[in-house]
């Protein structure tokens, strides 16, 4: 078997050197131009990746916002009219009004009618294009009747036509009744306050005079007794001082036992006593205060013992001090102290008395400090106050019922240990 080999020389094939020269020039530009394009489309699909990373990571951070600020996204297509909820992440107790979208008209209907139309006013504005910006607080009608949450919302413009006005309108809004419910007690607190210290004003400016009528009966009476030769007008000048020594003793403790009062709240030192001998005691100390061709004082116990453990002392001075305001208000017919039988491990005390009565709109506000409900009638304005606190100190309770003009019965409940 013969092979030949045939060898083409320049001269008899004179383009086929510069053909093949060309073919290559022309492979080696293709794979050039190849590995540009394909190197800048490598850096544009890298670029575009880290711009869809940096969205997905600013998606991730805006529900993050709305999350931890509890905000609803909604946005108005002014043209149809529709609102369309985005997202929604406030609190849901079950009472929101909250649709995937619903007509605008239908949204303002729904809050409160106090409110309804200041939000459609402030809505149309912005839809209208008079206003570039919305805020407004308000109330909203919950799906449980007669039930309203607060709400506060902001929206802005965000698209227009071609004509200028309003096309999309993007808003939030966020439940607002913890803030509200902190506005109305600061308001409170402060009215509470103001009233606090206007009854403290009026209570220095009226403690001068208190403590001097006492104190000027004692020295008169005191400089009458040298010279008085009867020994029944002796007598009747010792009891005059000694009522009056009692009263100045009563405002000086009064004023002494609200000094401590916040002090002594939580320090109490209980032991086991028996009642009704603490009872018959402060009945006794006060019968000599009371005229008793006028006043009767009594006590009335449906049991001869009651053993309680508890801080007597405290005990002792709350019923002093309901006695002592029964007396200053009951010019005629009784004053009672007694107590119930316990029922469970709680026990009620109370005194009842004949007297002026208060009137049912002044029945809370006679337990706070420097309440006087009569001017005219002497006194600090401090003693039913410290027996709330010392009642309120031993885990009871304290109240009145009264009808005025026929008499009042305050009592108090405490617990047995």
């Amino acid at each position: 078997m013969y092979y030949s080999i045939l060898l083409y020389t320049q001269g008899e094939n004179t383009y086929l050197i510069p053909a093949l020269w060309a073919i290559g020039v022309a492979l080696f530009l293709f794979m050039f131009i190849s590995i540009f394009v394909q190197r800048r489309a490598g850096v544009r699909l890298k670029n575009e990746l880290e711009e869809l990373e940096k969205v997905k990571q600013n998606n991730v951070e805006y529900e993050f916002v709305l999350k931890a600020m509890r905000l609803c996204t909604w946005h108005i297509d002014v043209p149809t009219q529709m609102l369309t909820i985005d997202a929604d992440y406030r609190d849901d107790k079950g009472d929101l009004v909250s649709l995937a979208q619903m007509p605008l008209s239908a949204v303002t209907d729904a809050v409160e009618k106090s409110d309804r139309e200041r939000v459609r006013l402030a809505v149309d504005n912005i839809c209208t294009g008079r206003s570039n910006t919305y805020h407004e607080v308000y109330r909203v009608m919950s799906g449980k009747a007669g039930m309203t949450y607060w709400e506060e919302s902001y929206g802005t413009i965000a698209s227009r036509d071609e004509e200028g006005n309003p096309k999309k309108i993007v808003c939030t809004s966020m439940r607002i009744d913890a803030q509200k419910e902190m506005e109305s007690a600061l308001i409170a607190a402060r009215n509470k306050a103001e009233e606090s210290d206007r009854l403290k004003t009026a209570f220095l400016a009226n403690m001068g005079h208190e403590i001097r009528t006492p104190l000027n009966a004692i020295v008169g009476f005191a400089d009458l007794l040298p010279v008085v030769e009867s020994e029944e007008d002796r007598n009747q000048l010792i009891s005059e001082i000694q009522k009056n020594n009692y009263k100045l003793l009563s405002i000086i403790d009064g004023l002494v036992s609200m000094s401590k009062v916040e002090a002594e709240a939580k320090s109490l030192v209980k032991q086991q006593a028996d009642l009704v001998p603490v009872l018959r005691e402060i009945a006794d100390t006060f019968s000599p205060m009371v005229d008793p061709s006028q006043v009767v004082l009594a006590t009335q116990f449906p049991i001869s013992e009651l053993m309680l453990t508890t801080d007597i002392g405290k005990v002792k001075e709350i019923v002093t001090n309901l006695v002592q305001n029964a007396v200053k208000f009951t010019a005629a017919g009784s004053i009672t102290i007694g107590f119930d039988l316990p029922q469970s491990d709680k026990f009620t005390l109370w005194v009842l008395d004949t007297g002026k009565g208060v009137a049912q709109e002044d029945q809370q506000r006679i337990f706070e400090r420097f309440v006087k409900v009569d001017e005219y009638i002497p006194g600090t304005g401090l003693g039913l106050s410290v027996a709330k606190s010392h009642a309120e100190s031993l885990g009871g309770s304290i109240g009145v019922d009264s009808i005025l003009g026929e008499g009042s019965r305050f009592w108090v409940e405490l617990p047995l240990r």
